[in-house]
């Protein structure tokens, strides 16, 4: 199974995600537990796509697509921007990055999915979900 949704570069279209992970969620029949690290995650992994990666300029799109195989779900998000480099984040649980309110996106996604794996420079991200 593969489902695609396109969203505008809106914060408003967050609240789009959470309904189109319960429709993948009722076809594939996910466990709670699991269910909640997918949404947080997938949040996560838009909120950047809007904010850092297409800048909320309108005209530009956030693709969400999601495809289910045997005990694996997939979450591919892509922005139009230009990507960033995500080999060098700051750890955002040392004591100089504690108080950031920004810079955690990234590092729940890693603790959230099974396995994490960026492309075109950043502006595709890939969450692994076994289920």
């Amino acid at each position: 199974m593969q489902t695609i949704i396109e969203l505008n570069s809106s914060l408003d279209s967050i609240s789009k995600v959470e309904k189109f992970i319960d429709e993948i969620s009722a076809n594939v029949n996910i466990s709670s537990e699991i269910y909640g690290k997918i949404l947080i995650a997938t949040i996560e992994a838009v909120n950047n796509a809007i904010v850092h990666g297409n800048k909320l300029n309108s005209n530009k799109i956030v693709r969400v697509k999601i495809e289910s195989e045997g005990n694996r779900l997939k979450v591919i998000v892509e922005d139009e921007g230009p990507g960033f480099d995500f080999y060098n984040l700051p750890d955002p649980t040392t004591p100089q990055n504690i108080e950031n309110i920004s810079g955690r996106g990234v590092f729940l996604m890693r603790k959230l999915s099974d396995e994490i794996n960026f492309f075109n420079n950043g502006s595709q991200v890939e969450l692994i979900f076994y289920l």
